[in-house]
């Protein structure tokens, strides 16, 4: 998940699901074409949903604190700023905007108590709750979400997700601020009065209400954040919560994270937590460790690790909706601008046995550039179900990628090449990463892969400044469209680590965006794989697989949700026995 890519999917009503890897975590946005939904408040509040294993009685649970592994750390807790899922987590612990996800991914009423849509689908109306306070006592306002909002499109903030207000959420006036074209007041966001928001698009979005449950829409109250200054978020002191928790334990970087119920949250009654106390712990062993001890309640586990746990009545598969891929630096790397070479380094890649050999999580190899299970079409189908569709430039064949590496190689007039990859430095990346090495160098005669590992904030930084060769990345789905991935490769994007630019993959985008295709969702589909095709066929990047998490998840514990899109994990009806 990261910064600005040009997307805005304006088809009608879409069924969206997913099914992860082989478990019952279901997720899917609410999709509704504005002239159903005119007047609409009949969205049932979060509290009444509730995954299958949340079924226990009202009431019950020990009231202790739910213990959760985190395999990197928070970036940032500032809604505007963060962008990893990591910080989402734990912004949304604490945070209510003005919708929510239920257990189906559907979005729901929170900090909105109703809404209204106008017939043309234009403009948006949120009525909200009377019994929303901030936790210094204040009470949640229509001013917090303008002065948030226009926080996420000021040029001096840089939120590096302005794009969800502008080419996704299409609010007025967005992209023109981002642009420093105009001033950020003129942001088509009004506080009609303290509990009146209304909100002007310049297109029809039909999935504008699921915007609203990502963290970048969250409010801020504008007094309070004044008065912290540049330190707002970065402590206990300097967070309010208006959610199900608040944090009182915090500091950037930390190991440990603490959040506790939050007694004057809006529906306190349904939150049986006594709060959230996170731990991170980048290596797997001690993690697995910690569960045994008991000093966690649900913890990841990977490789070996599978093996020694899959009959635990604890353990599941569960879909994290994550694209992992291999990134190529186009522009920069001479050597990489060579599409045989491209397509030698991911014909080399032996997928099937990253999954089976290596992470052994239920994690499936994927060789599209849109991941599976978690976008469908027109007609209900998932958009990435045929993996072959691009079999004759993405698949493992070690004769042919010799063919394409000696053909490149000939090209360029080397017989050597020396490739550096970045990756993560947490347990999984680093595996994947040696055996990647090893798949390259052993197909690919003359290729030797150094490998760099570092904090994740460092390689994302250095991938964004184009300072790298290749990098093992990923990337998860902000929204339940093809658009939130194969917007990332038109020109001069933010994501386009690779640098790559065409200008008839360009026009198709657009054209999905606000052209006349994008009216048409069959159309718009057929278009978008016209878009994918062009991705894949030009080796812009070398997928690896869709990302399942291996989890154990103590039998004393029910109801967290889990989702692909946006929020990966949401614990307001969890339950601790």
């Amino acid at each position: 998940m990261k910064k600005k890519f040009l997307s805005v999917m304006l088809a009608s009503v879409m069924a969206m699901s997913m099914i992860g890897c082989g478990s019952s975590a279901v997720s899917g946005v609410a999709e509704q074409a504005p002239e159903q939904t005119q007047s609409t408040d009949s969205a049932q509040p979060a509290d009444t949903a509730a995954t299958d294993a949340a079924e226990a009685p009202a009431g019950e649970g020990s009231g202790e604190d739910l213990n959760v592994m985190l395999e990197t750390p928070v970036e940032s807790l500032d809604p505007q700023q963060a962008t990893d899922g990591t910080s989402f987590e734990v912004i949304a612990d604490y945070t209510d905007g003005l919708m929510q996800m239920d257990a189906d991914g559907q979005a729901v009423n929170a900090i909105a108590e109703s809404y209204d849509i106008s017939e043309d689908g234009l403009t948006y109306t949120f009525h909200l709750r009377a019994d929303a306070n901030w936790s210094n006592g204040e009470p949640v306002t229509a001013n917090d979400f303008v002065f948030a909002w226009q926080r996420a499109v000021d040029p001096e903030i840089a939120s590096e997700y302005s794009y969800m207000l502008s080419d996704i959420g299409q609010i007025v006036n967005a992209q023109e601020i981002i642009d420093g074209t105009k001033d950020k007041s003129e942001l088509g966001v009004t506080a009609v009065d303290d509990k009146t928001l209304e909100v002007k698009l310049n297109v029809p979005v039909s999935y504008f209400l699921s915007l609203m449950y990502f963290p970048t829409f969250y409010p801020v109250n504008q007094a309070f954040y004044e008065s912290v200054g540049d330190t707002f978020a970065t402590s206990p002191e300097t967070t309010l919560s208006n959610g199900a928790f608040v944090l009182d334990d915090y500091q950037p970087a930390a190991t440990a994270i603490h959040l506790t119920k939050n007694a004057d949250y809006y529906n306190a009654d349904s939150v049986k937590l006594a709060g959230l106390n996170y731990q991170v712990i980048q290596d797997s062993q001690q993690a697995l460790m910690s569960y045994q001890n008991g000093d966690l309640d649900t913890t990841l586990v990977n490789g070996e690790q599978v093996d020694q746990v899959k009959d635990d009545p604890a353990f599941t598969a569960i879909g994290a909706g994550y694209l992992w891929y291999i990134s190529p630096n186009i522009k920069e790397v001479k050597e990489l601008d060579n599409l045989n070479i491209r397509l030698a380094l991911t014909m080399a890649l032996n997928r099937e046995a990253i999954t089976t050999d290596v992470l052994k999580d239920g994690s499936a190899p994927t060789f599209t550039a849109v991941p599976m299970d978690f976008a469908a079409g027109p007609d209900g189908s998932d958009f990435s179900e045929d993996q072959t569709r691009f079999q004759d430039v993405c698949r493992y064949d070690a004769a042919a990628a010799a063919d394409y590496w000696a053909k490149g190689l000939e090209e360029l007039g080397i017989t050597e090449l020396n490739l550096t990859m970045i990756h993560d430095a947490d347990d999984a990346p680093i595996k994947v990463a040696q055996v990647v090495k090893e798949q390259l160098e052993t197909t690919l005669p003359g290729l030797t892969v150094d490998l760099q590992q570092m904090p994740k904030k460092e390689r994302v930084e250095r991938m964004q400044e184009g300072e790298f060769e290749i990098a093992l990345t990923r990337w998860g789905p902000d929204y339940a469209d093809p658009m939130t991935y194969l917007g990332m490769w038109i020109t001069n994007n933010s994501n386009n680590y690779g640098f790559w630019s065409n200008a008839e993959y360009d026009s198709i985008i657009a054209d999905c965006t606000t052209g006349e295709t994008a009216m048409d969702p069959t159309a718009r589909w057929a278009a978008l794989y016209d878009a994918e095709k062009i991705v894949m066929d030009e080796a812009v990047i070398f997928p690896l697989y869709t990302q399942c998490n291996a989890e154990l998840i103590s039998t004393s514990v029910s109801g967290i949700e889990f989702h692909p899109v946006a929020l990966n994990r949401v614990y307001k009806n969890a339950v601790k026995n």
